[in-house]
């Protein structure tokens, strides 16, 4: 013989039915509303004014120009923390915009402008290098995105580091 189930047992179920759902949704629009939030771009959301043939005006751009793009510190203990400031200057006819800066190790972090450099004006970015874990030779660099051509600019680092 079955039991006929009352309709208030089915309501728990009905709840929990309803409040996976909530969580479920609620989850994947807090997922996707972060992604925005990270500040990085990609390369091809760097804006490039452009000629009447799609082409980049060349002539319009600025223009990132480092006095040096490698930086060599010499010997340094292992486990010591050195940086350096990276200094530019805007050559170019627009305000360069720095859209991103990345190390190519959780070891080396710049820093970054994250206002506009006008026409003629300099910056600086400065690389923090951590040694702790390292041991010989270590090159590392970093990537610049910004609104250049090419829109990514390379700048490097070199330490020996003494255990």
């Amino acid at each position: 013989m079955l039991k006929q189930i009352s309709p208030l047992f089915k309501i728990p179920r009905l709840v929990n039915f309803g409040l996976a759902l909530w969580i479920t949704f609620g989850l994947l629009g807090t997922a996707c509303q972060n992604q925005g939030e990270t500040g990085k771009l990609d390369a091809e959301d760097v804006e490039l004014p452009v000629d009447s043939d799609g082409q980049a005006d060349q002539k319009s751009l600025p223009v990132m120009a480092f006095d040096k793009t490698i930086h060599d510190f010499g010997e340094i203990q292992a486990g010591e923390k050195v940086s350096y400031s990276f200094r530019f200057v805007n050559r170019g006819r627009r305000d360069l915009v720095i859209q991103n800066a990345s190390g190519s190790c959780g070891c080396t972090v710049p820093d970054f402008p994250k206002e506009p450099i006008p026409p003629g004006r300099e910056g600086f970015i400065r690389v923090l290098f951590n040694s702790e874990g390292k041991n010989g030779v270590q090159e590392k660099q970093v990537t610049v995105l910004a609104n250049t051509l090419p829109n990514t600019n390379e700048i490097r680092i070199k330490a020996s580091i003494i255990p």
